[in-house]
């Protein structure tokens, strides 16, 4: 080939280079909806629900400033809000909307019948009547399904091993929360009677109920609470200490934080890690699977945390046969 000839051949490549990058097709950029009623965190706070699904979305390779938009919705623990907030996801069109908490399962299954919905964590699924079953959800809903009926009998054991003479105990109730509440209640009260254990439930749905409810508990002679799985609870974790703290009540929850805040025990399977894991629902979603093909998981690992700072404040010994089972202990 000749000089001339090379050149105009190169040339002619080179003018093709635009035609060839505008036929490359736009990366896809997802959005995608999360309707929870915690409280939207103020910067520098975080959510550690939140972050642990935005993590979970990006080592499946989707971020937010390339690849995903989340349109979010926090409730802020009022839980009237989430029909409303619901009803605005929906009517963007998006391809899958994620929600914690079974009261906001509950809103999108009477919302949608054809939007994908992944339930981040939620009490019970099946109980509650959102899915049909854990292995066939049916429908357009699957997701991660919290063991809270289960795991209150366990609670109030751990609770009966520091203090042996307690003989009444008080659940903590989200009364937002109707669809869950009498699922943990007979089961707790079912495991108290073996233990000759009474139950009362006591309720709050705002921060400033917590304490009321602290000191109806009081009233009643109970002499430690359990703090029933609500995603409301789970961003309380400073208000149930301080309560916890201020009527001495031996407080015991599913949350980890709540132990960290200074409630005397936490105990149950990782939400933060239920929200990790309902990344790899939307990324499946997002990739033509359909929600009713997709089994429900439930948690097989649980933690438990002492915190031994309020243990020693409320005067009572860490057992050995707890310590030695304790994944953590607070000092």
């Amino acid at each position: 080939m000749q000089r001339r000839e090379f050149i105009g051949f190169f040339a002619g490549i080179a003018a093709a280079w635009p035609l060839v990058v505008r036929a490359q097709p736009a990366a896809t950029i997802w959005r995608i909806g999360f309707l929870t009623p915690r409280s939207r965190p103020n910067p520098p706070d975080r959510d550690a629900f939140s972050d642990a699904f935005i993590e979970g979305m990006s080592n499946l390779g989707y971020n937010e400033r390339k690849n995903l938009i989340i349109e979010w919705r926090y409730a802020g623990g009022d839980y009237t809000l989430l029909n409303g907030f619901a009803n605005e996801l929906l009517g963007m069109n998006l391809p899958v909307i994620v929600t914690y908490g079974t009261a906001a399962a509950r809103v999108l299954q009477k919302t949608t019948t054809t939007i994908p919905i992944v339930v981040a964590a939620a009490v019970d699924l099946v109980g509650a009547g959102i899915v049909a079953s854990l292995a066939h959800p049916g429908a357009n809903i699957t997701g991660l399904s919290v063991i809270d009926t289960d795991i209150s009998t366990k609670q109030l054991e751990l609770l009966k091993a520091f203090s042996p003479k307690l003989m009444r105990v008080a659940l903590l109730l989200n009364p937002g929360s109707n669809s869950a509440n009498p699922l943990v209640l007979k089961h707790l009260e079912a495991g108290a009677s073996v233990l000759g254990v009474k139950v009362m439930a006591v309720s709050a749905a705002t921060p400033q109920a917590i304490e009321v409810a602290f000191a109806e508990a009081v009233q009643q002679g109970a002499g430690a609470v359990i703090v029933a799985a609500d995603a409301f609870f789970s961003g309380q974790g400073l208000q149930i200490a301080a309560s916890a703290s201020q009527h001495r009540l031996a407080t015991i929850s599913l949350y980890r934080d709540h132990a960290v805040a200074g409630a005397l025990i936490s105990y149950g399977q990782s939400v933060a890690e239920f929200h990790r894991r309902a990344a790899t629902y939307v990324d499946k979603i997002l990739k033509g699977a359909k929600p009713q093909d997709l089994p429900v998981e439930q948690p097989t690992k649980f933690d438990l945390v002492i915190n031994s700072k309020t243990a020693a404040a409320l005067g009572l010994a860490i057992p050995r046969e707890v310590l030695v089972l304790a994944d953590e202990v607070i000092e």
